[in-house]
């Protein structure tokens, strides 16, 4: 079943009740001359276990700490949102899968040739997709980015990944002047922020819903990111994002992410369509799959990772 992703971007009160999510707006509740019918009617709920990611996105939200709680046992990825309504923090669940410290200590025990082999699968297949993409959509040649993807070697010790980027970026925008991928550069950075952001959580959800710790990369090693295995079994899926950027820029759409159109196509993540293991799934679906594999991988079952393929 596709799990649903929630927004909220006004004032509302969050609680439990029934295995529901009860919505009350504040504005109508602190309001004594309306009727109770009129308030009851004004309360939504939604069933907790179709819930897979919620994004909160207004400094006047309130939850209950049971609603908290119910949203974690559930696997459900929360993500906070700053004043200036980015993406900010994640809540993700300790524990969600039965034999969560047997496979913690298969995934530690992971050697180091290993992560290297799982790494170079990673970024042939994130380079196979990004050159899908500007073949798609912007029909330029893309034998070097297959060369590149075809030499990747374990670790990607030759940086195949960085080369192929470089080439990407300045293919997929060509009508933004210089344009580089920068966390605080020039706009459609703010777009490829929030999508990444959205599917960071979708990965991270994935992979604790399978029992793995995602601090521990394969590759990203930075000491003070609790996410470091999700940046590395993210990166196939980001050109899905890249995807909806580039519709955006040629429809000559709007880039202000505060528009709630704008917001609505980011939430739409994890409902994209994708091919991995020859079958069509929802992206949500497929990074279970991608985290499956891994495990398996891990545990000496498999060599090989499972992520989605752009046709």
């Amino acid at each position: 079943m596709i799990k649903r992703t929630l927004y909220f971007g006004n004032p509302a009160y969050l609680s439990m009740q029934n295995e529901q999510l009860i919505i009350k707006i504040p504005e109508i509740e602190k309001n004594d001359s309306l009727p109770q019918a009129y308030k009851d009617a004004h309360i939504q709920s939604i069933p907790i276990e179709d819930i897979g990611v919620i994004v909160i996105d207004n400094q006047r939200i309130t939850f209950t700490s049971a609603l908290i709680n119910k949203l974690l046992e559930q696997n459900c990825a929360v993500i906070t949102c700053n004043n200036k309504r980015m993406p900010m923090g994640l809540f993700l669940p300790l524990s969600v899968n039965t034999l969560q410290n047997e496979r913690f200590t298969i995934q530690m025990n992971a050697t180091l040739p290993l992560k290297k082999q799982l790494w170079q699968q990673t970024v042939q297949a994130k380079i196979l997709n990004q050159a899908k993409i500007i073949q798609q959509y912007r029909e330029v040649p893309i034998d070097n980015m297959l060369k590149w993807a075809k030499e990747v070697k374990s670790g990607d010790s030759e940086y195949h990944e960085s080369r192929a980027a470089v080439y990407y970026w300045k293919m997929l925008f060509p009508s933004i002047d210089n344009f580089v991928r920068d966390r605080e550069g020039i706009p459609p950075n703010n777009l490829l922020n929030y999508g990444y952001a959205i599917l960071r959580a979708i990965v991270a959800r994935s992979l604790v819903g399978g029992g793995l710790l995602p601090t521990l990369g394969i590759h990203h090693h930075n000491r003070y990111n609790a996410y470091c295995l999700a940046d590395d079994i993210m990166e196939p899926y980001r050109p899905y994002v890249d995807q909806l950027v580039v519709e955006m820029i040629d429809n000559e759409e709007d880039m202000n992410i505060e528009n709630k159109e704008v917001k609505a196509k980011f939430l739409s993540i994890p409902t994209i369509e994708v091919k991995i293991n020859k079958r069509c799934t929802s992206l949500m679906n497929a990074t279970t799959e991608t985290t499956t594999s891994l495990f398996n991988c891990f545990k000496g079952i498999s060599r090989k990772l499972s992520y989605p393929v752009i046709e």
